[in-house]
């Protein structure tokens, strides 16, 4: 598992100022952690840490030097700047089901000869204790044929009984549908006009 360095954040300097010093603020919350503790971590450290994690992802947050196993509960990404400027993480506690999310990740998807592959899921919402947590599900789309679809309740996740989904089981996935021309026909239409107009 992932380890993260953190410090407890001084309020009075503003977020802002954090991070043109290169640090990414954040918060740790949790039952057993009264309101929130806010943080700071080193912005090179925290994308090291991002390339395998994400957001669903547990790992361990060392702050001040006291460990603690956290779930990446939120990532608030500045897609113009390419950075995060704040991440939220929930502190797990042994026993107790937390609310989570897992991404869903496409494998073999250039193995689909014919129609269009079409996500229409990114993610799984689901309960679990902390040894269940898991922040991928994979599904191979190589055998998919155009008209087939996957649904929720068709993957692992849906039949690990330590996991409690909260997307609707029927709601689909990905699927293959059929590749319409739309373009050809309405060219060939525009020609028939002008043909005719002659």
């Amino acid at each position: 598992m992932n380890t993260l360095k953190a410090e407890k954040r001084n309020m009075a300097i503003k977020a802002k100022k954090l991070r043109r010093e290169g640090y990414v603020t954040g918060n740790v919350f949790g039952k057993e952690i009264q309101g929130s503790i806010p943080i700071k971590m080193d912005k090179q450290e925290l994308d090291r840490v991002l390339k395998t994690c994400g957001k669903g992802s547990q790992l361990i947050l060392n702050v001040d030097g006291q460990s603690m196993n956290v779930l990446v509960k939120e990532i608030d990404y500045n897609a113009m700047k390419r950075q995060v400027d704040e991440i939220d993480f929930q502190a797990l506690v042994q026993g107790e089901k937390v609310h989570s999310v897992a991404e869903v990740v496409l494998v073999n998807h250039d193995k689909v000869a014919e129609g269009v592959l079409q996500l229409l899921l990114e993610e799984i919402s689901y309960r679990a204790l902390p040894s269940a947590l898991r922040d991928k599900v994979t599904i191979d789309v190589g055998e998919m044929k155009v008209g087939d679809s996957i649904r929720v309740n068709d993957l692992d996740i849906a039949k690990d009984e330590n996991v409690d989904l909260l997307t609707d089981r029927e709601a689909i996935v990905v699927t293959v549908s059929e590749v319409h021309n739309k373009l050809d026909t309405d060219e060939e239409a525009s020609e028939d006009t002008e043909a005719s107009a002659e």
